[in-house]
């Protein structure tokens, strides 16, 4: 008798956190459009917020992301208004970036729309679930600090 289709791969972590993942992605990158913003814009603008003021190429690497993609979404981003790109105090070489007001002003709202979708996302969930999904995610990808 064969098995039913996918029967083997769904029982696979790796399969089902990638679907998960696919979800929670889906689901974000559809709460920030409402705000006409990307999923790597407003990892950025969240990376910039953070780490500000920071080198052009230290806020491409904390944000995992090739530094060619990290040129364009900056462009993006400071074309409409939202970071600012200045000589780096410490190195006159380097770009330093920041965001204006109207770029907290937008993470403010993104991070909102971020964490509704997450909550739909886990909606599923109890609350003493999610934080121990969240505790085993955090161990499973090695951020756990």
């Amino acid at each position: 008798m064969a098995e039913a289709p996918l029967l083997a791969i769904r029982t696979l972590p790796s399969w089902l956190l990638g679907r998960a993942a696919a979800r929670g992605r889906a689901l974000v990158s559809a709460a920030l459009a409402e705000e006409g913003m990307r999923t790597w814009h407003h990892a950025v603008l969240s990376a910039a917020h953070d780490l500000a003021p920071v080198a052009q190429a230290d806020l491409g690497r904390s944000a995992g992301l090739d530094p060619k993609d990290v040129v364009g979404i900056l462009n993006d981003l400071q074309s409409a208004g939202l970071v600012t790109r200045t000589p780096d105090p410490t190195d006159r070489r380097k770009n330093a970036v920041s965001l204006t007001r109207d770029g907290t002003r937008l993470l403010a709202r993104c991070e909102k729309l971020a964490r509704a979708a997450n909550d739909d996302l886990l909606s599923p969930l109890s609350e003493a679930e999610r934080a121990q999904f969240i505790r085993l995610l955090s161990r499973i990808s090695g951020t756990d600090d």
